[in-house]
């Protein structure tokens, strides 16, 4: 039965593979970013042509509002927060911390609460799926803002795995580890750079820690998130998908 699902940062990366996976599956698409022009190149490698665009800024509560009347109505089966930002920060006038919190954390509860009524109005079970990180279970130097914002996804997951399961909504996060995307070449660059050291030869010394010794796929990622959004027993988890970087028991 064909579905409707609301991915934001749905203009590239794993957010883009989402949307490719689902609607090869049959699914409709509401693709939501700030990026116009990479949300309307994501809708055009869509399957299927009932999908739609939604220019928005998560960290703005008004700007999501405005979006969200576009909706008018509409029933969504599952919220694919997914919006997201990386990179270093550093204490002092151009500390990067607040824009990473306000868009990784934050911005996920204002898309989450944004758009709950629509979702509310979906029969059957609903979902609700978080992009969290591996950097939510490890620390890595500089990147305190990231971290911080991945693992408070967590706390936000499994509260909200509570609150709403009377509504039978479903609530879980993926941790991907590397994932061959933009965000994680640039973030390759950028650590290399600091170090002194070529981006191939970070990329070696990344992976001696990786016991498959490569990166996820970003449609390896989309793969599992297809998987959550099709089962019914599965909420408050955080399920990890590394290549074998961390593993948990």
């Amino acid at each position: 039965m064909s579905k409707t699902y609301l991915v934001s940062g749905a203009g590239s990366g794993i957010g883009r593979a989402i949307a490719q996976k689902l609607s090869s599956d049959g699914h409709r698409c509401i693709l939501l970013g700030r990026n116009g022009s990479n949300l309307l190149q994501t809708l055009q490698t869509l399957a299927g042509g009932d999908h739609l665009i939604i220019s928005a800024d998560i960290r703005d509560k008004q700007n999501l509002k405005n979006a969200g009347q576009k909706l008018g109505e509409t029933a969504i089966d599952g919220l694919l927060a997914n919006a997201g930002m990386g990179g270093e920060n550093h204490w002092g006038d151009d500390d990067r911390w607040q824009e990473i919190i306000d868009t990784n954390l934050t911005g996920t509860y204002n898309f989450v609460s944004t758009f709950l009524p629509l979702l509310a109005k979906a029969p059957g079970d609903k979902h609700i799926l978080l992009t969290s990180s591996i950097l939510a279970r490890l620390g890595v130097a500089n990147y305190s803002a990231y971290c911080t914002s991945k693992a408070g996804l967590l706390g936000l997951m499994r509260s909200w795995a509570v609150q709403y399961a009377p509504q039978n909504i479903l609530v879980n996060a993926i941790c991907p580890g590397w994932v061959d995307t933009d965000m994680a070449q640039q973030g390759l660059q950028g650590i290399a750079d600091g170090i002194g050291i070529s981006k191939q030869e970070f990329y070696d010394i990344a992976m001696k820690s990786v016991p498959l010794r490569r990166m996820s796929r970003p449609e390896e990622i989309a793969d599992l998130v297809a998987y959550l959004l099709s089962q019914s027993s599965i909420t408050g988890q955080a399920i990890d998908i590394n290549c074998g970087a961390i593993m948990n028991s």
